[in-house]
Order: C-alpha cells, then sequence, then structure tokens
C-alpha cells in the first residue's frame, strides 16, 4: 500500500508543479523542482507522467522549444509568444483566441475543433536589444 501511496505523491506533485508555474516548463525543469521535494523520483517517472497526463488533457505540450518539449498546465485556450533566440515562452493573456477561428476551422475541416493553440514566435524584447 505504501509503493501505491509513494505513485500517487510523485504523481500528484508533478502535475501541481507543472499546473503552479508560469515558466511552461521543461520535463527536465520539473523533474529538477519535484526532487528538492522527492529526492527519490526518477526521471523517467516525470516523462512517464507527463505524457500521462497529456493524453488525459490535464495539460498541453507547446511543442519543443530549442529542441526541448515545453508544457502548460493552463489547458484553457490562450495564446504564447516564443523567442526564436532565447527560447523565452510566455502568455499573453491581453490577446485573445478568437471564436471565430475556431468556428471557421471547424467548418474548413468539416469536423469539430476540440482545441486551439495560437502562438506567435520571434524575438524577445532582450533578444532584440541584444542584436542591435
Amino acid at each position: 500500500m505504501e509503493r501505491t501511496s509513494k505513485h500517487f505523491r510523485k504523481r500528484d506533485a508533478i502535475l501541481q508543479c507543472v499546473r503552479s508555474t508560469q515558466v511552461h516548463p521543461s520535463a527536465e525543469w520539473v523533474y529538477e523542482t519535484v526532487r528538492a521535494q522527492i529526492p527519490d523520483i526518477s526521471l523517467a517517472t516525470v516523462y512517464r507522467n507527463l505524457s500521462l497526463f497529456k493524453d488525459q488533457g490535464l495539460i498541453v505540450s507547446l511543442g519543443t522549444v530549442n529542441g526541448i518539449e515545453r508544457f502548460d498546465g493552463n489547458t484553457a485556450p490562450h495564446v504564447h509568444f516564443i523567442c526564436t533566440g532565447c527560447g523565452a515562452v510566455v502568455d499573453l493573456p491581453e490577446i485573445q483566441v478568437p471564436g471565430e477561428l475556431t468556428s471557421a476551422a471547424a467548418r474548413a475541416s468539416g469536423g469539430r475543433v476540440g482545441s486551439c493553440q495560437l502562438t506567435f514566435t520571434g524575438l524577445c524584447n532582450d533578444c532584440t536589444q541584444y542584436q542591435n
């Protein structure tokens, strides 16, 4: 029984970690953060659970940024900006995902749209200043 409670303790800690941060973490970031609380957690456990949470719709994958998959605990439709220079991922809450965009996608595909991720890419302010 103790093994099961530890299993769920780790799983809960991983999900809470992703949901409680705005950094759009990688699996390695989640591992390092959770390991501070649960030293015997493995990176494989983190990867396995992140995949499970994605499949269950509890988190979303933002795809790979600079070769590393990034995650978001906020599953509501919202807009992101990804810096192609430094890899920063930030939410843009002042920009709403237009409802007509989802409707147009449903009409164009002839299907039902389940979710929408709108992402802008470019250089963040810091990287823009660095290049000048």
